[in-house]
């Protein structure tokens, strides 16, 4: 099975009740090889919620207890994205998931870049807390914006052929 953020497949779980829908994953939505996360759903985060930044630091990071990750408001969310992240890696192990196809700049399933800490829109390289335990445990991490059909293609032929072998 193939990991996806959830707001990438239509579902309004962003912080402002929005999604990020993808027109490519929706399309193969259907045919059996998704399970969609949403690690800060996972920790029981209100929608909508104030956006939350990792300070100073990335995912790998803050799972390593160096730094915290507050809402615009001040409020500390540094354990509901440690939970969420465990419940990602719950699930990802549960379903046999190898790959995840995740929101890019989010604080919890960036893969590549994420917010630098000041809501000020500014992006840092570095992991949200989610991708950076998937990571840490062997999943390959893709994001929305390096996805193409033909790697999508790749991707769910290798998952049929996993399950095929399990």
């Amino acid at each position: 099975m193939i990991l996806v953020s959830a707001c990438l497949l239509g579902q309004n779980v962003k912080y402002n009740g929005g999604n990020n829908s993808c027109e490519l994953l929706q399309v193969y939505e259907g045919q059996g090889h998704f399970v969609p996360i949403c690690p800060e759903g996972f920790a029981a985060l209100p929608i909508p919620r104030p956006p939350m930044e990792i300070q100073q630091g990335t995912g790998e990071d803050l799972l390593a207890g160096r730094v915290r990750a507050l809402d615009r408001t001040g409020r500390d969310m540094t354990e509901s994205l440690r939970l969420g992240a465990q419940k990602a890696l719950a699930l990802a192990q549960k379903y046999h998931a190898k790959t995840a196809i995740l929101k890019e700049s989010s604080p919890s399933c960036g893969v590549h870049r994420i917010y630098d800490g000041n809501f000020a829109g500014r992006k840092i390289p570095g992991s949200g807390a989610a991708a950076a335990l998937l990571r840490e445990h062997g999943l390959m991490l893709y994001s929305e914006k390096e996805l193409t059909p033909a790697l999508l293609a790749k991707l769910m032929a290798e998952d049929k052929d996993s399950m095929k072998n399990e």
